[in-house]
């Protein structure tokens, strides 16, 4: 099916997306109307092919013209002529931008759907042997209240027979006196079915009593072994990890087991009803029993629906839908309940809502708590008007205020801002069966910040907290006194946050480089100050995941970053290789986050691996990376060349990066007709291989500072050169990208810091 027809069966939110791609871009209604001919274009080829561009810009135009005149209702219908102008206008002087646009429009479109097949899968568990065993127990036990239910209705047709009998019979003796002498076999009768009904009445209190016995097996199940195993994987799922959190399974048992439990009590009822309205000699009293299954029931029933309330979907601002459980004072968020035993009765029944930081010890334990409360009272009534039809509540705008009232005496806290952890309680009551039921649901545990700066700090100590405490009640003083993690527990975590932004997980060779960076000792556990704190380890890591969330995220996810590597593995991976052969790495010394490429290279008879200065994320703002390894010079003894060829260990370059170039739009000055065009071009200089380091001395830091030339000494060293030269000519022509002669020409030059080694 058409990619827009699927993308128009999304929720609003997802919509929504879509619709800011074409934003201020392009008019979204042109993709709606002409979606099946846009899909059938290779935008991606016309994006860098300008005589293809101007083709399919020409036919886009036909077909809003052909669409115009088709279309007879003029005042109500869309306005193709409108679209047509938007095209002409903003597109007819560079058509390169609008096949770009479309290319990339297209990609993120298939990304969104993507995520959506992907989050409706994970809503459609695959059935372990676990769930099946207790699945099947489910439904043998509603077909044993089934058949309970024919019993009972048969136990009552029994006594009605019985009943008629007697009263019929009676009345007939008293008209006739000549049936006395027939009374006492019809007694005899009455005795013989009445002991008939007790047997069955026994038989019936057996099947209750089992059913209530194989109930409260599946609600200990349920309440002890699967929810708080579905709480652990959401756990897991906030911080990245890829779990099934799905509550579909969850809500099927539990709405089974209490209409189980509320079909047991109906028919307990009926037994009442009976064993009051019926007593003869042989009657069989149950009033003992009914009322110890009664008691059960009710203890049961609790159990069950004190539990059915969960937080679905945990606190989470938009801005940061990668990061949840991170809440900003003044900003909104939001947050989702659902109470899983979906019966019809419960609906609009059940008002739910949230209190900050109720009953929490540590408000009066650990000085300098902060306080904070909601800004607007949002209680909520659970409805089931949702698509699945789950009994739920969507708080879509909540937000938080500090409260300035301060607890006298108090003073500085010991746990900064970012380490003091707050819970959400969603407080609920239901009168069911004429009983009440005090319902409570809490969140994970939230840091609330008051600054993005912040959030960095605040996300290392949501990861932390949740690999760490497994359990409930949540330990809101974990930082007072913070365990270690593992390499173990570690290892995974770090993972799953690249996996989470940039759609791939950290390979084994990228964890060893890491381990080796943040232990001292490999079987130790590392350390939370160290972790946190230390600018070499989370900082540093941050500071890359923000720069693939925003520079580099299609070249990870493809796997053309081997990323974490060490200058030494570095070197012994690519003296191996033929010249020309690089790869691309994080550097190691900035820590916000920037990438280098490194290349193998040859002279006088040796190889060396040079490291170019690396792209900080301002660089790589203005200029992608693909276009930057394209674009790349350098320059020695007057040539210059683009020293990169393979990306390690043996892919071609245009194979690996040609699809991710961007073409450079054409300039839109208009009065360029006396000028040369020109383009950025990136310059490294080594006049003159310096030789080989001695063996017994230190290899350079390839990201030091202290290795980087100063870029304008050197350009001005180089020129000073050129000028010497009698034959200007001959060195103007190893610069074929720019020209000699126009005065608006930029170099952007990057000066280059190497590491060279001897074979």
């Amino acid at each position: 099916m058409a990619l827009w027809q699927e993308l128009l069966k999304l929720d609003s939110a997802l919509q929504s997306q879509v619709r800011q791609l074409y934003e201020g871009r392009l008019p979204v209604e042109i993709r709606h109307w002409l979606s099946h001919w846009i899909e059938s274009q290779d935008w991606e080829s016309a994006a860098v092919d300008e005589n293809a561009a101007k083709t399919r810009f020409h036919a886009l135009l036909e077909h809003l013209w052909s669409r115009s005149i088709q279309e007879n209702n003029i005042l109500q219908g869309p306005n193709f002529s409108r679209m047509r102008d938007d095209v002409v206008e903003n597109f007819q002087a560079q058509p390169l931008v609008l096949a770009a646009l479309l290319s990339e429009c297209l990609k993120e479109e298939k990304k969104i759907l993507a995520s959506a097949t992907a989050t409706l899968a994970c809503s459609s568990p695959i059935m372990t042997p676990q769930w099946t065993e207790l699945d099947n127990k489910v439904t043998q036990l509603k077909l044993q209240i089934s058949e309970l239910k024919k019993e009972v209705k048969n136990l009552e047709d029994q006594s009605e027979k019985l009943d008629f009998i007697r009263k019929t019979w009676q009345s007939k003796v008293e008209q006739n006196v000549g049936l006395a002498q027939s009374q006492a076999l019809v007694e005899q009768e009455c005795q013989k079915r009445a002991m008939s009904i007790t047997h069955s009445k026994e038989v019936v209190l057996q099947h209750l009593v089992a059913i209530l016995n194989q109930a409260y097996h599946i609600t200990t199940a349920l309440t002890s072994v699967e929810l708080p195993e579905w709480k652990r994987r959401q756990q897991l799922a906030c911080i990245g990890s890829l779990q099934d959190t799905s509550l579909e399974l969850l809500q099927k048992w539990f709405t089974a087991v209490a209409e189980v439990l509320q079909g047991a009590r109906e028919q307990l009822q009926k037994l009442r009803v009976q064993n009051n309205g019926y007593t003869g000699s042989h009657s069989y009293s149950l009033s003992d029993s009914v009322a110890e299954m009664e008691k059960f029931m009710q203890n049961l029933t609790r159990s069950l629906l004190t539990s059915a309330l969960v937080v679905e979907k945990q606190p989470v601002m938009q801005n940061l839908p990668h990061r949840p459980l991170i809440l900003k004072t003044g900003v909104r968020f939001k947050v989702t309940v659902r109470f899983l035993a979906n019966l019809p009765a419960f609906k609009n029944l059940i008002k739910v809502k949230p209190v900050f930081d109720k009953d929490v010890e540590e408000v009066k334990t650990v000085s300098g708590f902060r306080l904070f409360d909601f800004t607007r009272d949002d209680s909520k009534v659970l409805d089931a008007d949702s698509p699945s039809g789950a009994l739920m509540a969507a708080f879509e705008h909540m937000s938080l205020k500090e409260k300035r009232a301060r607890t006298k005496g108090s003073c500085e806290s010991p746990l900064t801002v970012t380490e003091e952890l707050h819970i959400i309680r969603f407080v609920a009551d239901l009168h069911h069966a004429g009983e009440r039921f005090d319902i409570e649901a809490s969140s994970l545990p939230v840091v609330v910040v008051s600054s993005s700066n912040q959030v960095p700090s605040a996300w290392a100590s949501i990861m932390w907290y949740n690999m760490a405490s497994t359990g409930e009640p949540r330990n809101l003083s974990l930082f007072v006194d913070p365990p270690g993690l593992s390499w173990e527990q570690l290892a995974p975590l770090l993972s799953w946050q690249f996996l989470s932004v940039g759609q791939r997980p950290l390979d084994q060779d990228q964890l060893s480089m890491l381990q080796d960076r943040i232990l001292d000792d490999p079987a130790g556990v590392v350390d939370w100050n160290k972790f946190s704190k230390d600018e070499s380890v989370w900082p540093w890591i941050d500071g890359i995941l923000d720069l693939i969330k925003k520079f580099l995220g299609d070249l990870w996810r493809d796997g053309h970053i081997m990323g974490f590597v060490s200058k030494q593995r570095t070197r012994s991976l690519l003296l191996k290789k033929p010249v020309g052969t690089f790869l691309i790495r994080f550097s190691e010394s900035i820590q916000d986050g920037a990438i280098t490429f490194s290349w193998v290279d040859q002279s006088a008879g040796e190889k060396h691996v040079h490291a170019v200065e690396p792209y900080t994320k301002k660089e790589l703002s203005v200029l992608s990376l693909p276009n930057a390894i394209y674009n790349y010079r350098l320059t020695t003894q007057g040539r210059s060349h683009n020293p990169l060829i393979y990306l390690y260990p043996d892919i071609p370059k245009d194979s690996a990066f040609g699809r991710y170039k961007v073409s450079e739009p054409p300039s839109t000055n208009k009065n360029i007709k006396d000028y040369i065009s020109r383009r950025l071009a990136l310059i490294s200089f080594n006049p003159t291989p310096p030789p080989s380091p001695p063996r017994n001395e230190p290899q350079m830091d390839v990201d030091s500072s202290e290795t980087t030339a100063d870029v304008y000494q050197l350009l001005e060293e180089f020129l000073l050169e050129v000028s010497n030269l009698h034959d200007l000519s001959n060195v103007l022509q190893s610069f074929p990208l720019e020209s000699s002669d126009d005065p608006a020409c930029f170099h952007q030059n990057e000066s280059l810091a190497h590491s060279e080694m001897d074979l």
